[in-house]
Order: C-alpha cells, then structure tokens, then sequence
C-alpha cells in the first residue's frame, strides 16, 4: 500500500488532486491510500507528498507559517518524493513579487514575477493575465515523472505569476504565454509544476501515474 499525502493548507485544489490520484491508482491497479491531512505525523508516515496551492501568495504564506507546513515540506523533502503544483511551487521560491512583495519559504532558488499589465504575443496581441488555459510544455531535461508523457503535451495553466530561477539545470519544462515560463522544475527528490496535472487530462493523469512510482531520483 502506497501512502500520499496531499498537504491541506486550506488553499489548495485538494479534493481535484486526490481524485485523480485515486483514479490513476485504480487505472493501474495500484493499492493507494490518499489523505488529506496537515497533520505532521501523518504526512512524515506518508510515502509521497504532495504540496497544492490556489491563490493568493499572502494568504497561502499566512496559513503555511501559521500550521508550520514550511517546515513539515522541508522535512519531507529530505527523504521521499514531493510534488508542488501551482502556488505550491511558487510558495517553495525565495521571494514573489504578489501582494507587494511576500518572501516564501526559500526552499528552492528562484523568485516569482507578475507577467505585468501589457503583456503581448510575437504578432504584438494584448494577451489576458491570469494565463488561463491548455499550453504546450516543453520538456528541457529527461525525468522519470515525463515518462510516456508526449513533449510538447498541452498541460492547464491558471496564474497570474511566474518562476524565474537562475539554476538552469533545475528547470525540466518550459512553456511560453508572452514570455518564456518555467512551467516544471526538479531538484533531487522534489518535482514542481506551474501547470496544474490533476486538470490536464491524459498527459496530467500520466505524470500522476508516474509520481506514484518515482522513488525520487532522476
């Protein structure tokens, strides 16, 4: 029995992300257990985590130092498979520009950036901020968790913010929307995507799939 805790901060899509854990357990006949806890002991038993988040930076970053879910990510990050999704991944950054500036909790290297109020394509096209919708995503770098997963897969993008990071070798997905976005990074043990899998269908459920047998090395 696998065991997967989705971190409930109160600002994540949880039940989204655990259903289609769920469904992707049942599809391939694997015995899961999902729960959705912020309970630290429960998620130090769990064998993978996964860390959501939707909204707000400042209020996701209130209610992560409030349940001290910083530190139980961090704990979680030295010994077993993490995945951050969306606001997960942005809160894991040093620094986001949202809400006037809010530091996150630093535990990978990169700062998030508005994409800005005249934002426009190659044909010079306002685009509409948030970004909202399917994108292709490139695929920079081999990993275990874009197995059978297509490049150039369209994944589901919501967010008004992106991660710049200056540690090439981390990013492992880019997509572009106006500008080149980091849309997944991994570092050992912890994969993160700005594109939400739980909603992108085929290519999402896959790279769900696949977490579920990441032993958490590239």
């Amino acid at each position: 029995m696998t065991k997967i805790a989705v971190i409930d901060y109160g600002m994540g899509n949880l039940h989204s992300v655990a259903k289609a854990l769920e469904h992707v357990g049942r599809e391939s006949n694997q015995k899961i257990e999902v729960v959705i806890t912020s309970d630290s002991q429960k998620i130090a038993a769990a064998d993978r985590v996964i860390f959501p988040g939707v909204g707000a930076i400042r209020d996701c970053m209130t209610e992560i130092n409030r349940l001290n879910v910083g530190k139980i990510v961090e704990e979680a990050m030295k010994s077993k498979p993490v995945l951050a999704i969306c606001v997960g991944m942005q809160a894991l950054m040093n620094h986001s520009e949202e809400n006037k500036g809010v530091d996150c909790l630093g535990l990978m290297a990169g700062r998030v950036h508005y994409f800005g109020e005249d934002l426009r394509n190659e044909a010079g096209d306002r685009l509409k901020v948030p970004h909202m919708g399917w994108n292709q995503v490139k695929q920079t770098q081999d990993h275990p968790l874009w197995k059978d997963v297509p490049d150039n897969s369209r994944f589901y993008f919501v967010h008004s913010y992106y991660v710049r990071t200056k540690l090439k070798q981390n990013i492992t997905g880019v997509t572009h929307y106006g500008t080149e976005i980091v849309a997944a990074l991994a570092d050992k043990n912890i994969f993160a995507t700005q594109f939400h899998p739980e909603k992108s269908q085929v290519a999402g459920l896959t790279l769900l799939g696949n977490f579920l047998t990441w032993d958490g090395k590239n």
